[in-house]
């Protein structure tokens, strides 16, 4: 066989830009310091590290919502701790004005030390995590609490008993309020501006508004509900007071609520008044699909119409002229529904109403399917007054650990020169503490989960950057001998080649 130059060249260049491939390949290992660079390295390793490294970008994104928590509740826990120890203030100063030789004077300087404690517990309430307020539900722009006054009674008030109050202007002190029956049978009320100091003149209770104008200006408004003094006789209103006096307005959201919204063909108002009673965890669609007197066949979707649940009966109570529609969570209620009467309105077949669960809580996701709770709902944790689904003015939660009710009616209280209604704020005050007290343990189990979360999600991220290593990641040691004997080759080749290329018949003639 006669070997060509032209044989001898192409494979000398095959040789050469084999080793100079493999060459190429050994220094791209060693400056990416991966064994894997492109996809036809080695197909199904490739594959494994996309999955690895998507199961790590997962990871990292938990470790960020973890580390986000752990910002919002690490405040949350600092909040509580500095109200806890304004509560322990308010009961020095409350223990102090307890003391029975102290003069009005001497009270009233105690009450503006306590009313700077409540100011100070309204910042701590409004306190913000990166702009976003962690005691306001999902109204995290807004302020979760306002300055507000509210009453406080010697006899039992029941929620709705006072609507509402009104302050048009400044009032820096607390009102008293005292009540009577004059001889001609008109009911009477005077009020103190000034611990009790002086007083107004008697005036007569309008009935009509139902409504106490109160302030030398008139600037404070208490409305009552209708017919509030009917349960009151003359001795009951020669000793009953009334006592306004701060508390803070929850500007939030909350869970308490669920927003009835209807898709029917008739006023729904002409039908009954609907309301839905019991939690939800997702809107209820309910939907009627016959009417048969006091019978209504119904079904309901959880999923936004998508599926139904259908079949469902519901009879309306001849006693009581309402209607209950079953659903997972609760019920819905229809009170005055009687389809026989002229002047109501029945349920139509397609009439939809929904029912939407109002929702406060922030949930960041730790990990698969697994949620947390970053945010507090302020109502309740301070307390104070707050608007409920029928428009009334409510306390949440109503009793002593309401933190701002106590430290409004003792603040009230002090400014009265009530020495009693003093010891009663006393007590109330160590209620207070006890609910401060478990809503900070409440907030430290979660900080204690979010530590949990975080160790996990670092030992699985570790886990799987190790599994990705074995597979993509280069041998430093085996690399570095296999980089050294290509190089070797590569010399080799090329010195062969030269020698080969030089070499001719012509050499020996």
């Amino acid at each position: 066989m006669r070997v060509s130059h032209n044989m001898m060249y192409h494979s000398f260049l095959q040789n050469m830009n084999r080793s100079t491939t493999e060459l190429m390949e050994l220094h791209n290992q060693a400056s990416s310091q991966k064994k894997v660079n492109k996809p036809s390295d080695d197909p199904v390793g490739m594959f494994r590290i996309l999955g690895y490294r998507d199961s790590i970008a997962a990871l990292d994104k938990y470790q960020s919502n973890v580390d986000t928590a752990k910002g919002w509740l690490n405040l949350a826990d600092e909040t509580l701790i500095q109200a806890n120890n304004l509560l322990i203030r308010a009961k020095e100063l409350a223990e102090q004005g307890a003391t029975g030789t102290l003069s009005p004077e001497q009270r009233e300087i105690v009450a503006g030390e306590v009313q700077q404690v409540f100011n100070q517990m309204i910042n701590l309430a409004n306190t913000r995590y990166e702009g976003k307020s962690i005691f306001g539900g999902h109204k995290t722009d807004d302020t979760a609490f306002e300055k507000a006054m509210w009453v406080t009674s010697n006899k039992t008030l029941q929620d709705g008993d006072i609507t509402e109050v009104i302050v048009q202007g400044r009032v820096d002190q607390s009102i008293k309020v005292e009540f009577r029956e004059n001889d001609d049978g008109d009911l009477q009320y005077r009020f103190s501006e000034d611990g009790t100091r002086t007083w107004s003149e008697w005036k007569d209770y309008d009935n009509i508004d139902n409504e106490l104008t109160l302030g030398s200006d008139d600037q404070v408004v208490v409305k009552l509900r209708d017919n509030f003094f009917d349960g009151y006789n003359a001795d009951d209103l020669d000793d009953l007071e009334f006592w306004v006096r701060p508390t803070a307005e929850y500007k939030g959201d909350d869970e308490d609520r669920n927003i009835i919204s209807a898709y029917t063909q008739a006023d729904i108002s002409d039908i009954g008044d609907i309301k839905a009673i019991g939690r939800f965890e997702n809107n209820v669609t309910i939907r009627i699909d016959d009417v048969s007197g006091n019978d209504v066949t119904y079904s309901y979707s959880q999923d936004g119409g998508s599926t139904w649940n259908t079949g469902n009966t519901a009879t309306r109570d001849d006693d009581n002229d309402e209607i209950k529609f079953l659903v997972p969570g609760g019920r819905l209620q229809i009170d005055g529904y009687d389809p026989n009467d002229p002047n109501n309105d029945e349920l139509n077949e397609d009439d939809q109403i929904v029912i939407r669960p109002n929702k406060a809580a922030i949930n960041f996701e730790i990990s698969s399917g697994d949620y947390i709770q970053v945010n507090n709902i302020g109502k309740d944790v301070f307390g104070g007054i707050y608007k409920n689904t029928d428009g009334e003015y409510v306390k949440a939660p109503d009793g002593p650990q309401n933190v701002f009710e106590t430290l409004g009616e003792l603040i009230g209280y002090l400014e009265t020169d009530d020495e009693q209604g003093i010891q009663k704020s006393l007590e109330n005050i160590d209620e207070s503490l006890k609910h401060i007290s478990a809503k900070l343990a409440d907030v430290g189990a979660r900080e204690n989960r979010l530590a949990v979360a975080s160790t996990v999600l670092s030992g699985l991220e570790h886990n799987e950057k190790g599994r990705m290593s074995n597979i993509e990641d280069v041998d430093i040691a085996e690399l570095m001998s296999r980089l050294a004997s290509r190089q070797m080759t590569y010399e080799a080749v090329l010195r062969s080649s030269s020698l080969l290329m030089q070499m001719s018949l012509v050499n020996h003639i």
